[in-house]
């Protein structure tokens, strides 16, 4: 009788680069998954702060890589040193909760998968802010170091992948090992685990434009290596419109993609929303239409089909798409102030201008939400509300034209009242 001998179990090991880590957290990072990794290798690209001692605390083992202006060429050279059965992917401001590592531990035993996708949550500052065309949702403060954020932004990506010479990553930023899985037709799954990521919410205003200006030279180097690449022209076009506020130059980009992807969602909903902000509502509305057809109805698309609506005075419409949002879970005021904006329009002036309200006492930092208000109320009859939130978004500054001739109604129509009443 023979003993059937049973498998070792399999192993997995975290696997990072890192410069000037210490002040991202990276303790943090490692305290969170030192319970459920075997091996720890940290790629430092130049630290000049604790890094490495923090990492070596850890029994992590620290080796020295050049930085050549490329995210993957470093996180392969990272690679080469693997030894484990799996990789797990990490950045040192991002961390694992504890039932994420338990869950990760499950799924190292399945024979037939060779990559696992799983959800990023971005956490952020504010209830305001989307990442490309994922809007912000509620944080629900699983995690006790999140608590002080008041909204995350889901994102898919891969972070763990077996010890395989085919999964490798590739391009110089946003970089991937998806297509080195789906090329010689590895099979993925999709995980419960999520890796949660701080640098949105703590880094500094400085650090993050910062990382926003490297991060589009080096999506203009992948366009140069690649013209016809329609993700590159994505990524330019959301660089352009979300960190450099310039539609037009965005447009181009998206556009761009969709002729060389006629089926990229993203692009035709993002040229939508460029369109929106440059004042042409009709080629929007094409856009969007485009978006839908091909299946793209997230509170992203829901918003911005709302905008194009309100801008061209079908607030019923506008009212749908804006509740739709909110339905699908979009935690931004902004989306919950436009609605109401929508319903004043519709004579449901307390209900909306109430929404408007608790819009800004949810973010009274966000700027735009005192210019939705201020209109609001002078639309309502509301003088005195319209002038108090005028004021306050002044007191703001980074004013506009918009503001000057709000002003000058208000003043005009404060007159007009005040003769009246004589």
């Amino acid at each position: 009788m023979s003993l059937r001998v049973r498998p070792a179990m399999a192993t997995v090991e975290l696997n990072m680069i890192v410069k000037d880590g210490a002040a991202a957290g990276l303790a943090r990072c490692l305290a969170s998954v030192r319970p459920f990794v075997d091996r720890m290798v940290i790629g430092d690209t130049g630290s000049t702060d604790a890094t490495r001692e923090i990492a070596r605390e850890f029994g992590a083992e620290v080796i020295s890589i050049p930085w050549e202006d490329d995210f993957a060429a470093a996180r392969n050279r990272v690679l080469a040193h693997r030894r484990c059965d799996w990789i797990l992917v990490l950045d040192a401001d991002e961390m694992l909760d504890g039932e994420s590592g338990r869950r990760i531990r499950a799924l190292l035993d399945d024979p037939d998968i060779f990559a696992w996708d799983n959800w990023r949550w971005n956490y952020m500052r504010d209830s305001h802010t989307r990442l490309g065309s994922q809007s912000p949702r509620a944080n629900p403060g699983i995690l006790d170091e999140s608590r002080g954020f008041p909204a995350y932004v889901p994102a898919p990506t891969t972070r763990l992948f077996r010890n395989h010479p085919g999964i490798y990553y590739e391009g110089c930023v946003h970089e991937t090992v998806t297509k080195r899985v789906a090329a010689p037709g590895l099979r993925s799954g999709h995980a419960s685990f999520v890796v949660h990521h701080f640098g949105h919410a703590e880094d500094p205003e400085c650090t993050r434009d910062q990382k926003n200006d490297l991060y589009q030279s080096l999506i203009e180097k992948k366009l140069a290596a690649d013209p016809d690449d329609a993700q590159v022209h994505f990524e330019l076009g959301l660089s352009e419109l979300e960190h450099h506020r310039r539609p037009a130059a965005a447009l181009v980009y998206f556009e761009r993609a969709c002729r060389l992807d006629s089926q990229c969602a993203a692009g035709w909903l993002f040229a939508g929303v460029c369109l929106i902000r440059m004042g042409n509502v009709a080629e929007a509305l094409r856009r969007l239409a485009r978006a839908a057809e091909l299946g793209l109805r997230n509170s992203a698309f829901w918003q911005a089909l709302g905008d194009a609506y309100f801008h061209s005075g079908r607030y019923a419409d506008a009212r749908d798409a804006y509740l739709a949002a909110t339905r699908q879970g979009d935690a931004a005021p902004l989306a919950h102030a436009k609605l109401g904006a929508s319903e004043v329009h519709l004579g449901l002036v307390e209900r909306g201008v109430r929404r408007i309200e608790e819009a800004v006492a949810s973010d009274p930092g966000f700027a735009e939400l005192y210019d939705i208000l201020a209109a609001a109320a002078l639309l309502a009859g509301d003088l005195r509300l319209a002038a108090r939130t005028h004021k306050a978004r002044v007191g703001m500054g980074e004013t506009t034209d918009f503001h000057t001739q709000l002003g000058r109604v208000l003043e005009a129509q404060t007159e007009a009242a005040v003769a009246a009443a004589r």
